[in-house]
């Protein structure tokens, strides 16, 4: 016999001397995974003898409706992590009722990968991987806010406390269990393949968020659009709903898939889907797909080393930086030429007396008023020349109307530069007009005149 079998007899024959001496014992506690044999259902109340750490079990009494005859054995061992110790007999009927709508409660995890978290939430930390057809204790409910699903809608479920049979606990979400019953005896998990060890490149890729490359490119060059990052346009591998989803401008597609398989160097396929994804660095994603008419598409992610929403925030008080200080040097200015253009500390303008920009710059029939985006950037060869640029969006009220200006201001006003189409490249300013068109106004005295419309 090897010496932890001579341990643990010993254990049994010394559990078995103090009832015999004394009846002497630990307390008392509840089994939170049931035992195959004897098969005890999980939530029984047992007596404990001895608590091991180094073996990591406890030493129960088996009630004896649970006996095999009377000359069967009186006591077995759990695992520290399968029997809580309530304390005296009166705790443990008090936590056995607390415990009772889960005693029985078990789950199967229907996707390989589904992660248990150390909290209620989808952005905790991962603790556990399952693996396809694992089978776990349910605990408790636990309160929190559901996973997203790839539409953005919450995921129908609950969070639960889960224990797993190897004594690893946290929290998951049961979009992607099946929920059964057990009384004791085998557990009858349906897994079909052996566990897989560890892919630490895979755990690192899915604790990822993997935005379009166009993101990682507007951050490397600091031009940054508002429109595009509202969208979060993303791969979603899905590890919570086995469902991964590609959402990019012109494509939004969605993969139902049952386990995330190794393909090659830190390459993956999504079982069941055409789906494949392939890191060629560690913050960049190539994704692979086939297309409806059969040919292979791949696209590019990149884990951004900011998160888009603080990204968006940091993008969004940049510009209205920008903007106040031109509403800082005024907020009204005035020309002889072109008018007064006021703004409002929320972003409004109000512009009258701008008839000699009608129709060159400015559209016919346009009220005198709208909104002010600092949107634009400036090429690197006008930079120097220019504090910025900014749209003026008009309040038409059937298609909006908008025109684009560069500016500078100084002590005494603020001079305009306006942008005709053919000086724009998707956000930057990377020309100037053939004749520019160079309108200069003065910080106007005296209060800011706000008139509901008109020129």
């Amino acid at each position: 016999m090897n010496i932890k079998t001579i341990r643990r007899l010993f254990m049994l024959a010394f559990a078995g001397l103090m009832i015999f001496s004394s009846c002497s014992r630990l307390g008392w506690g509840i089994l939170l995974w049931s035992s195959e044999e004897p098969p005890i259902p999980s939530g029984t109340i047992l007596p404990v003898y001895i608590q091991s750490n180094i073996d990591q079990v406890w030493v129960v009494g088996i009630p004896e409706n649970y006996r095999n005859g009377k000359k069967s054995i009186d006591k077995m061992e759990i695992p520290l992590a399968q029997f809580e110790l309530a304390g005296g007999k009166g705790k443990a009927r008090k936590r056995a009722e607390e415990f009772s709508r889960f005693a029985r409660t078990y789950a199967e995890t229907l996707q390989d990968g589904l992660p248990i978290r150390e909290n209620s939430d989808n952005g905790a930390r991962r603790v556990y991987r399952l693996r396809l057809g694992e089978i776990i204790k349910v605990l408790a409910q636990a309160e929190g806010s559901p996973p997203m699903s790839t539409s953005g809608d919450p995921l129908p479920g609950e969070w639960y406390q889960v224990l797993t049979e190897d004594g690893s606990t946290g929290y998951c979400f049961s979009y992607r269990l099946k929920l059964f019953e057990h009384y004791g005896g085998p557990l009858a998990a349906a897994q079909t393949e052996q566990e897989e060890p560890e892919d630490q490149d895979l755990e690192n890729l899915l604790a990822k968020t993997w935005s379009p490359e166009s993101y990682g490119a507007m951050l490397n060059n600091r031009r940054i659009n508002l429109e595009d990052l509202s969208r979060h346009w993303r791969f979603d591998p899905g590890q919570e709903t086995g469902i991964a989803r590609i959402y990019i401008p012109s494509v939004d597609l969605t993969f139902s898939y049952t386990a995330i398989r190794p393909a090659g160097a830190r390459t993956w396929r999504f079982e069941g889907s055409s789906l494949q994804m392939s890191l060629r660095s560690d913050t960049s994603l190539a994704v692979l797909y086939t297309e409806s008419g059969g040919a292979q598409r791949t696209l590019l992610f990149t884990a951004l080393p900011i998160a888009v929403d603080d990204l968006i925030i940091q993008e969004s008080a940049r510009r209205e930086n920008l903007f106040l200080n031109i509403y800082g040097q005024g907020p009204a200015f005035t020309s002889n030429n072109y008018g007064t253009i006021s703004f409002t500390e929320n972003g409004e303008f109000y512009w009258t007396g701008f008839t000699l920009l009608v129709p060159q710059v400015i559209p016919r029939d346009l009220p005198g008023s709208g909104t002010i985006e600092m949107d634009l950037f400036l090429s690197s060869s006008l930079q120097d020349r220019y504090n910025g640029a900014f749209t003026l969006r008009f309040n038409r009220p059937d298609t909006p109307a908008i025109v684009r200006f560069m500016y500078t201001l100084d002590s005494q006003g603020f001079r305009l530069e306006y942008v005709p189409e053919t000086g724009i490249e998707g956000l930057t300013v990377s020309r100037r007009a053939p004749s520019p068109m160079v309108l200069y106004f003065f910080k106007a005295e005296g209060p800011a005149v706000f008139p509901q419309a008109g020129r």
